[in-house]
């Protein structure tokens, strides 16, 4: 298991960089009982459309997580950067300011759907793909077992092990209930060890 864990460090070095919003933002705003994402979708419809950027940090790391466990690395960046776009401007079709997170991550799901229908193109598989001379497999190697998994739980790993989002985190920002992301994680990562070749630790 610290193997596993060591080699999931890796994945921790994202193009997205992380929020600079402190976890209190993410709380209910006690005057109001909104949540602060409400009360910024509530803001930028106002016509404060500064305060999308505010959006844009707390949730691209779940938008580029969502993405990631779908498309290939070098399509996400762009795709978020359209999706936030997209998002800016279909804002006024959102029915519940407080449900904006998963909002936009069915946006992201959809995208990705999107492009794997209109995506012709072929991967090139070079050969030298498998014969690194580390004993342990790569980051990229492990994100395609990732993606190979079934979507509850590819979603969930990527954006624990990749965008550093912990449990809560995940649950608040895609809408799930705590427990559901437990479960998530927990077969995820047993699904994940055992295409490793890792043995339970029993």
């Amino acid at each position: 298991m610290y193997e596993l864990e060591a080699t999931a460090d890796m994945f921790l070095v994202s193009g997205q960089a992380k929020p600079s919003i402190d976890q209190q933002t993410i709380a209910v705003a006690p005057e109001t009982g909104e949540a602060p994402e409400a009360l910024l979708v509530q803001s930028v419809l106002a016509g404060d459309r500064e305060l999308y950027g505010d959006l844009y940090q707390l949730y691209a790391p779940l938008v580029h997580g969502i993405l990631l466990a779908r498309m290939p690395r070098s399509e996400v960046d762009d795709m978020v950067q359209e999706i936030f776009l997209h998002g800016l401007r279909k804002l006024h079709t959102l029915r519940d300011a407080g449900a904006f997170g998963p909002w936009i991550a069915m946006i992201a799901r959809n995208r990705a759907m999107d492009f794997h229908r209109r995506s012709r193109e072929t991967v090139e598989m070079t050969e030298d793909l498998g014969s690194g001379n580390s004993s342990g497999p790569k980051a990229a190697e492990i994100l395609e077992i990732i993606r190979s998994l079934p979507d509850a739980y590819r979603e969930t790993l990527v954006l624990r092990l990749v965008e550093g989002m912990t449990g809560p985190e995940i649950a608040t920002r895609t809408g799930l209930t705590s427990a559901s992301v437990r479960v998530n994680l927990h077969r995820g990562m047993k699904l994940l060890r055992a295409k490793l070749g890792f043995k339970e630790v029993v």
